[in-house]
């Protein structure tokens, strides 16, 4: 699964990486407007936004890209590890469930 993180603190990214790998997935991370971000976000299976760490222009491109393509958006107020954690989590489980249903 490949995730697309906008906002968060420059000095957790390597700790949101290994978060991720932990959860086997993929993760990208914007911590501050991109010129082509919407561009890379097409490819995720799902944004998240952490809203108190991010510019709010930021915050609406990659929303406003997201919806445009389909792509479920997360988004928190917090940003720390742990708040990603939990939001891995609850992908994962709701991509398990995804895949029942589909059976």
């Amino acid at each position: 699964m490949s995730i697309v993180l906008v906002g968060g603190m420059d000095r957790l990214g390597e700790k949101y990486h290994k978060e991720a790998k932990k959860q086997g997935m993929r993760l990208q991370i914007f911590s501050q407007a991109d010129n082509n971000m919407a561009g890379k976000i097409k490819a995720a299976d799902a944004v998240v936004i952490f809203t108190n760490k991010v510019s709010h222009q930021a915050r609406n491109d990659a929303f406003n890209a997201a919806k445009k393509q389909g792509i479920p958006v997360f988004m928190h107020h917090a940003c720390g590890v742990c708040t990603l954690r939990e939001c891995l989590n609850c992908l994962s489980v709701m991509g398990e469930l995804q895949k029942k249903l589909a059976i």
